[in-house]
């Protein structure tokens, strides 16, 4: 099991946004992610809200040896050809410490029209599905070869040069976030690691019990697409990222480790928890959050 942060992206970088960052890396985290996006939900709507790859090159820079990426990025408004060169020379400032989450994106978040004319609809499910499908593998294609050429339906490369490629190699790890089958099966193609934030339906009402048991059954259909290919599952990491189930990991070390250890056993092997921010879901004692950060991990496995 590995332990990971999410730090979103709003604090100034000389206000406290560098100290953040390098904490985590004290406080021993496998990874720190940041959300990209244009903005958030309120009430970070009306906030700071700064650019996910310019924030990463800056943590690159203050942070020596944790792993750094994005969860998630998606087609919502990033073109596979321009993405990849951002992320070639991010990877190469980070030294190889680059992780991509990447997933299809959702009507949600405040990203999803902002490229759109004024007064037009986001996109359906399916237009989403069938952006992501040409999405990853043209992003696959600009991280490996040096030249490429590809013409869409929804994104074109004409002849684009990506020399050096990245430092890590053949390219970064993708780590595809996906429920659905179409994008669990690109997960089981593409991916290095599946990420999930379990069943959003559980959220508000649902319980801990369901919540264990719809991850698992994800778990199991993303076996199932990597078996019709003739991956072995067990090849991906499995990620959980919190904050969008019943569950309560943050009220106390025991209750992290009993958190844990419950999603462990379905598979799950690294779980990232969001930075506290105050007067926000992601409220916790930050005390507790540091205690989780230093001990939690081997309370789990003193446990097991």
């Amino acid at each position: 099991m590995r332990l990971s942060t999410v730090i979103l992206p709003i604090r100034r970088w000389h206000e406290g946004g560098r100290e953040v960052w390098q904490r985590a890396e004290d406080l021993g985290f496998h990874a720190a992610y940041t959300y990209d996006h244009l903005s958030w939900r309120v009430p970070f709507r009306e906030g700071p809200w700064f650019g996910a790859l310019p924030t990463l090159t800056a943590a690159a820079s203050a942070t020596d040896r944790m792993r750094l990426g994005t969860l998630v990025t998606s087609p919502n408004f990033r073109h596979p050809v321009t993405l990849a060169k951002e992320l070639i020379s991010l990877d190469d400032v980070s030294d190889g410490r680059l992780t991509l989450g990447i997933g299809a994106g959702s009507a949600g978040g405040y990203d999803a029209t902002a490229l759109l004319p004024e007064g037009a609809r986001s996109w359906t499910p399916r237009e989403r599905a069938d952006r992501f499908a040409e999405f990853v593998p043209l992003l696959d294609r600009l991280l490996t070869e040096d030249a490429v050429t590809h013409e869409g339906r929804f994104f074109s490369a004409g002849d684009v040069r990506n020399i050096p490629g990245c430092v890590q190699r053949p390219r970064l790890p993708f780590a595809v976030a996906a429920t659905g089958p179409r994008g669990l099966k690109l997960a089981a193609r593409y991916g290095q690691a599946w990420v999930t934030t379990g069943d959003p339906k559980l959220f508000a009402d649902g319980t801990p019990d369901q919540s264990l048991a719809a991850i698992g059954g994800q778990v199991a259909k993303l076996g199932a697409a990597c078996e019709e290919i003739g991956r072995d599952a067990r090849e991906l990491g499995k990620i959980l990222l919190t904050g969008f189930t019943p569950d309560r990991p943050l009220d106390s070390l025991d209750a992290f480790v009993d958190f844990a250890g419950r999603h462990a056993e379905l598979g799950i092997d690294e779980i990232v928890l969001h930075w506290p921010i105050a007067g926000t879901q992601f409220a916790a004692d930050e005390k507790i959050f540091e205690q989780v950060a230093s001990e939690g991990l081997v309370q789990l496995g003193n446990r097991d």
